[in-house]
C-alpha cells in the first residue's frame, strides 16, 4: 500500500489516464490517414466540382469549380442568367464579374490570387507540407461548439497562414481561421467545414461555409485553356469602374 499510494497520486496529478500527447506531425498523419492515406491525396491530379451556394432567404446561386493542382485554379458563380469567373492559370489571376457590370475579362493582383491558389492544392496544405515550403506548428486544443479541437498552424511560404482545427476523434478538419495580408492589411476569415463523404475512397467535406457540394469527380480530363486569360490580354484589376 505504502508503494501504491504515491503512484496513485502521481497518476491523478498528470491528467486523465487517457489523455494524449501529440507533436504537429503526428496530428498531420492523423488526418492524412483519416482522409484516407497519403498515397491517394497524393494520386490526385484534378477535379471538378458542382455545388450551389446559400445566399439566404432561399436563394441558391450555382457554383461550379475546376483545379488541376497545384498551380491551376477556375470557379464559376451563376445566379439569375449571369455567370462571374474567377481563374488562375498558374501565372495571373483573372476574373469576369457581371454583377459589377464588367463582361470583360479583369486582371486580378497577386494578392487576389492568394485564394484561389490555395485552392488549386487539391489535397490541402498538410499533404507534403515541408516539401512545399510551409511550416506547420500544434497550437494545443480550443473549443470549437463544444467540441475540444486540435489547432494547427501552417504558415504558407509566403508567409500567410491556415490555423486548422481537427476533430479530435476522426481528426479531420472541422475550422479553418485563414490569415492573408492583402494590400498590406491582414485580412481574417473563418470557414466552418464538415458532412464528409468519400470520394474514390478519399474523404472531402461538402459543407464549406456557406458552400455545398452537389458532385465531385477527381482525376477528370480538363483542358488547359480552361483557365487561361481570354484572348491572352485583359484591363488591369480596377479599370473601368
Amino acid at each position: 500500500m505504502k508503494l501504491l499510494l504515491p503512484c496513485l497520486v502521481a497518476l491523478l496529478a498528470s491528467g486523465p489516464l487517457h489523455a494524449a500527447t501529440y507533436t504537429a506531425d503526428d496530428l498531420v498523419a492523423k488526418n492524412l490517414e483519416a482522409r484516407g492515406g497519403a498515397d491517394k491525396l497524393r494520386a490526385i491530379t484534378s477535379v471538378h466540382v458542382v455545388g450551389k451556394a446559400r445566399l439566404g432567404g432561399g436563394l441558391d446561386a450555382k457554383t461550379e469549380s475546376w483545379a488541376i493542382t497545384p498551380g491551376q485554379w477556375r470557379d464559376e458563380f451563376s445566379l439569375q442568367g449571369l455567370t462571374a469567373v474567377e481563374a488562375w492559370d498558374g501565372k495571373q489571376a483573372w476574373a469576369i464579374n457581371p454583377f459589377e457590370g464588367r463582361r470583360d475579362p479583369q486582371k486580378l493582383t497577386a494578392d487576389d490570387a492568394k485564394e484561389m491558389i490555395e485552392s488549386a492544392d487539391i489535397a490541402g496544405p498538410l499533404l507534403d507540407y515541408k516539401a512545399k515550403g510551409s511550416r506547420v506548428d500544434y497550437l494545443g486544443t480550443e473549443d470549437i461548439d463544444g467540441t475540444d479541437a486540435h489547432k494547427l498552424r501552417v504558415t504558407f511560404r509566403n508567409g500567410d497562414s491556415w490555423v486548422v482545427f481537427l476533430d479530435p476523434d476522426q481528426f479531420l478538419v472541422i475550422r479553418i481561421v485563414a490569415h492573408r495580408m492583402v494590400r498590406g492589411q491582414e485580412h481574417v476569415s473563418t470557414t466552418d467545414i464538415g458532412e464528409y463523404e468519400k470520394v474514390d475512397g478519399i474523404y472531402f467535406p461538402f459543407e464549406i461555409g456557406n458552400n455545398h457540394i452537389d458532385a465531385m469527380t477527381l482525376n477528370p480530363k480538363i483542358d488547359p485553356s480552361r483557365f487561361a486569360l481570354p484572348g491572352g490580354s485583359a484591363a488591369p484589376a480596377g479599370a473601368g469602374k
